[in-house]
């Protein structure tokens, strides 16, 4: 598949308190073939831990080192 489903964007960057729900959104996206891009991120905002997580399409990854 050259482009991500459902018009989804070939880059996107999960973002979110850092629990089960967030680990759901990374795992939904790489079930559907997108690619961990990155170390992930962490942050707190004074209340919770802020993770994020950069992820692409691999068709993005080979169009741009080529």
């Amino acid at each position: 598949m050259i482009s991500p489903p459902n018009n989804l964007p070939h880059y996107r960057l999960l973002t979110g308190p850092d629990d089960a729900n967030f680990c759901r959104r990374v795992s939904e996206a790489l079930s559907l073939g997108y690619v961990l891009y990155g170390s992930p991120a962490i942050t707190f905002n004074g209340t919770n831990v802020i993770a994020a997580q950069a992820i692409v399409w691999p068709h993005a990854i080979s169009e741009s080192e080529g």
